[in-house]
Order: C-alpha cells, then sequence, then structure tokens
C-alpha cells in the first residue's frame, strides 16, 4: 500500500513528486508511467523555452505559476549543475494592426509584476540585427533550459528519497474504495491512499478510467519545427517572437536559440490524427472518432476555420512556412530551413466549443486529475507541483 500514486512521469507529474517529498520525505511513494523513461512526450518535445508569464490572464493560476516558476526553474538548474540561459526574449509587432495588441501584452505584463520594457527600433536592431519590428517588448527573464535533462534530474532526486517509478505501466483500469484506490496495468495491480492523474495527452481518458466526466476533451495538436541551417545561424541571436492571436491558444511561429545552439523555427499548428501524433502520417481511429464526434471541436472549427486553414497550408508547404517566419526575419529564404522536431499539444477543449485557458484540476473521491496543463507547465512545473500540495494534500 503506497501513501500515493501518481501516473506519468512528465515534468508535472514528477514536480508533484517531488513536492510531495518536500512536504513529507516518509510518503510511500509511486510514480507510474506507460513509456520507457521521463519526459516522453510533451515535456521532451516543446521549445525548451522558460516562459515569464507575460501572455496569461492577470490573477489567473497560469500567471502567478509561471511567474513563481520562472524563477524556480533557473534556481533548480543552478543548484543541480544543470543548462540554463537567462537570455530574454523580444516580442515583435512588424505590422501598425499589431501596436495596440503588442501594448495589451505590456500593460499585462504589468499587471502581472513582470520587469519588461519596450524597445524602439533602434532598440530591437541592437539586440537583434536581422529582425524586422515596427516596436518590440523585451522580456528579459525569458530564457532557454533542457526540459528533459531537468525531468531526468527530478526523477533521480525522487528515487534517491526511496520513491519508487515504474515505466512500461499502461494503466488500463482504476477503481476507487472507501480507504484506498486501486490501479490496474497491464502487468500488475497497485493500490494507495491518494491517486494523482498527470497523463497529459491521455489525462481525460485516466480520469474517466476512475469514473469522473471532466466536461472538456484532449484534442491534440502537432507543432512541427524547421532548424535554422547552422550557417546561417547569425540570422537569430536568442528568442523572436511574433505578436500571437489573443483568442488562440498558440503564439505562433518564432525563433528560438536551443540549449545545443541550433535556431529553431516554429511551430505551426494543426489538428493530429492521433494522440501521440508526431508524424503527419499517425492515425489512430479511436482518437479520430472522439474528435469527429465531439461537438466541441466542431464549434471550435467554426470560429478558427481561417486559422487553421492557413496552418494546414503551412504544415505542407515550405515556402508558405518561410514566408510566415519572413514577417520576422525577411533574409530568410526556402534553403536556409530543413525540418526538425514535432510535438504535441494536449490541448483541453469543452463541448461548446471553447479552448480551456487555464491549468484545471478535478477532485475526486481519493484522486486529482490534472486534465489542463499546456503551456507554460513545463516552466511552472515544480510550482505546479507545490501548488497542488499545499491544496489538496497539506495532510499527508
Amino acid at each position: 500500500m503506497y501513501d500515493i500514486i501518481i501516473i506519468g512521469a512528465g515534468l508535472v507529474g514528477l514536480s508533484i513528486a517531488n513536492a510531495l517529498q518536500e512536504h513529507n520525505p516518509q510518503l510511500r511513494l509511486l510514480v507510474l508511467d506507460k513509456e520507457n523513461g521521463v519526459a516522453a512526450h510533451q515535456s521532451g518535445h516543446n521549445s525548451n523555452v522558460v516562459h515569464s508569464g507575460i501572455y496569461y490572464t492577470p490573477g489567473s493560476l497560469k500567471a502567478r505559476l509561471a511567474k513563481q516558476g520562472n524563477c524556480t526553474i533557473y534556481q533548480f538548474c543552478q543548484e543541480h549543475g544543470l543548462y540554463y540561459d537567462r537570455c530574454g526574449k523580444v516580442i515583435v509587432a512588424t505590422q501598425r494592426k499589431e501596436l495596440p495588441l503588442l501594448e495589451n501584452i505590456y500593460q499585462r505584463g504589468l499587471q502581472n509584476g513582470l520587469e519588461i520594457s519596450r524597445l524602439s527600433q533602434v532598440d530591437l536592431k541592437e539586440r537583434e540585427p536581422y529582425v524586422h519590428g515596427l516596436e518590440a517588448i523585451l522580456v528579459p527573464d525569458a530564457g532557454i533550459v533542457n526540459y528533459p535533462e531537468i525531468a531526468e534530474k527530478l526523477a533521480e532526486i525522487i528515487q534517491s528519497r526511496d520513491g519508487n517509478i515504474y515505466y512500461q505501466q499502461n494503466v488500463c483500469s482504476i477503481c476507487e474504495h472507501a480507504d484506498y484506490v486501486e490501479v490496474q496495468t497491464l502487468h500488475a495491480s497497485y493500490k494507495a491512499k491518494q491517486l494523482v492523474n498527470c497523463a497529459g495527452l491521455h489525462s481525460d481518458r485516466i480520469a474517466k478510467l476512475a469514473g469522473y466526466e471532466t466536461g472538456m476533451k484532449i484534442v491534440p495538436f502537432r507543432g512541427e519545427y524547421y532548424v535554422l541551417n547552422s550557417n546561417k545561424n547569425y540570422l537569430v541571436n536568442n528568442l523572436i517572437y511574433p505578436v500571437p492571436n489573443p483568442d488562440f491558444p498558440f503564439l505562433g511561429v518564432h525563433f528560438t536559440r536551443m540549449y545545443n545552439g541550433k535556431r529553431d523555427v516554429g511551430p505551426n499548428a494543426v489538428l493530429a490524427f492521433k494522440r501521440e501524433g508526431y508524424r503527419k502520417t499517425d492515425f489512430c481511429l479511436q482518437d479520430m472518432v472522439e474528435i469527429l464526434t465531439y461537438k466541441g471541436f466542431w464549434k471550435i472549427s467554426a470560429r478558427y476555420f481561417g486559422e487553421g486553414m492557413a496552418e494546414i497550408r503551412r504544415s505542407f508547404s515550405h515556402q508558405l512556412f518561410t514566408e510566415n517566419a519572413r514577417r520576422l526575419i525577411p533574409d530568410l529564404q526556402p534553403e536556409d530551413i530543413t525540418l526538425g522536431s514535432t510535438g504535441v499539444r494536449a490541448q483541453a477543449l469543452t463541448i461548446d466549443g471553447k479552448f480551456v485557458d487555464d491549468f484545471h484540476f478535478v477532485v475526486g473521491h481519493r484522486s486529482l486529475h490534472v486534465c489542463n496543463a499546456p503551456s507554460p507547465a513545463a516552466t511552472a512545473s515544480i510550482e505546479i507541483g507545490r501548488e497542488i500540495v499545499r491544496r489538496y494534500f497539506p495532510m499527508l
């Protein structure tokens, strides 16, 4: 009998385990994951950017935990000798119609307590000489880390405190009893006093196994990145972002200097035909049936039909993708970029066709379900763990 079982060995699941051990080092703790190692999906397939919280609604959980998590993730890396670079980023308006949106982001950043500044064209050129922009915001606290490395270190710390992490454990049933919860995998059965579901792309399904309807559906969106050819690395010094669509939960095609020195360009955002659909050809009938029979998907598709079609066209056209990226860096040519990595975002969608904007938790009898934790969940992960322990497990 464990005190607590956590399903999912991504950054959020591992951070909750870490926070529980910080709270009570004597806890009997078990982390289960269906893959062969940590950070197999969202945690290991992202831009590796440390966000500041500038985009998020003031007072929201995202805004608060992103700001706190920004400091915490750097401290964690420094304490354990992991790579980090607080290099800052620029958010750039390339058209006059974007200037009011840029100002809104600036004001939101101030409301969220961030130290940010406006950049003129001259200031922007000093930081990023090849960027075209009318005005920009400098966000000094944004930076770069290696999230898979952070996940590995968290797993090492958890195990050093006698926590268990078992891989290749695909959960197939969950049964909550009066005083314990039983988790059945394809290989074994485990019991605990409490359960935490951090299954990411499958979080709604795990909640359903435990008997809970979350009122939302996970819809997978694939993000496809290109990589700048190394002889063109001089085009990008650090992190360069466009002004995002305020109604769309994706930040648009941006330029990212990675921890390995490469420069990523992207991502776009297109519907994936499989919850773990990293390739265009990946397809799962069950996943697609769930999406296509969900009323919320059709409502959101109608609302963002134009944006969706533009993303699809860019996904299949190297030329169109380059043209989109050239809004920020006009010198970029199609031959300067090659296809790189992909990621899949678990985006929670309500039945009335709305994106779930904030982190969202569903509380069960003996379980807690983390049902929406998209970006900036990696940045905020350690603080998400501590927040969950404070809210839901103070007596453990």
